[in-house]
């Protein structure tokens, strides 16, 4: 039976992923106004240093990790700055849509890996799923794999597996408070974010910011909010039922593109967000019954 604790734990995950796809929507639109995409992420990391700061003084709430999660947390800050720093480096050699479709192999890695992370057993079913939403996610971005740059191919899967390796450093990291979680996973995030910003030398002034108001507070509370939702969602969520649910990601995205970007859909992305939704509804059912697990728990 799907308990009420995981069910709220998969809405806040639908709810963050979904955050997150419009997120990469307004990044594009600020990116035409001159805003660059690092500059982005480091008044996103400031702005959230900035107000979990002024959260934990407010709430009298201290910053202190769980006894025993303090690698656990390190992990998580490290893999989410490799995630980012891997991710923006990659589209410099290969076109941004097969970056993202390597970058969304990640649930795949998170269901594959379950077994030895989490002793959760592999199923047929689950594998399915897994299979079904990734070949959707494929078909929404729809990339043209020619003339690629291996860095590119080796960047956009490392920040495929920075991912997974965040998903399970997040899933075991329940004891620390949010607040105090997503400091330091951000205090740890902002050198890298510098660091890249310095060296694409995107780094603007915030007035550069006001060309385009709408899109950089899209796009900036759209990656808090997110964010805040992913850290409660996975503490809620085993790493693999979270990582198919955030392929409802490139789905948003693709939509959202329609309506701010005036991009159209075509009836193979239309066909392929249908096979993510299709496997997420299909991951929550099969949540409800047992299945004989194909690789041994014990």
């Amino acid at each position: 039976m799907f308990s009420s604790f995981a069910s709220h734990g998969l809405l806040l995950a639908l709810a963050s992923a979904s955050l997150y796809g419009l997120n990469i929507v307004y990044a594009g639109a600020a990116s035409l106004a001159g805003v660059p995409g690092p500059a982005l992420v480091v008044y996103r990391v400031l702005l959230m240093l900035v107000l979990i700061s002024a959260a934990s003084v407010v709430a009298k709430s201290r910053m202190k990790v769980a006894e025993g999660e303090r690698g656990i947390v390190l992990v998580l800050g490290l893999s989410t700055a490799a995630v980012g720093l891997c991710y923006l480096s990659s589209v410099a050699f290969i076109p941004v849509t097969v970056a993202a479709v390597l970058f969304y192999a990640y649930p795949s890695l998170i269901v594959l890996a379950s077994p030895l992370v989490e002793g959760t057993p592999l199923t047929a079913r689950l594998l399915g799923v897994v299979a079904l939403a990734l070949l959707g996610v494929v078909m929404v971005v729809g990339p043209a794999f020619d003339h690629l740059d291996w860095r590119g191919l080796a960047l956009a899967l490392a920040a495929a597996a920075a991912t997974a390796t965040q998903f399970f450093a997040a899933a075991r990291c329940r004891k620390t408070p949010i607040v105090a979680k997503v400091f330091w996973v951000h205090l740890i995030v902002l050198p890298t974010a510098l660091a890249v910003g310095m060296l694409t030398d995107s780094l603007v002034s915030p007035r550069m910011l006001a060309f385009a108001p709408l899109a950089v507070a899209m796009t900036i509370g759209g990656y808090l909010l997110g964010f805040l939702l992913q850290v409660a969602a996975l503490g809620r969520l085993s790493a693999a039922t979270a990582g198919i649910a955030y392929c409802i990601e490139p789905v948003v995205s693709a939509v959202a593109s329609t309506l701010v970007l005036a991009e159209t859909l075509t009836p193979v992305q239309i066909l392929g967000g249908s096979l993510v939704l299709c496997a997420i509804v299909t991951n929550i059912i099969s949540e409800r019954r047992p299945a004989a697990p194909l690789v041994p728990t014990d």
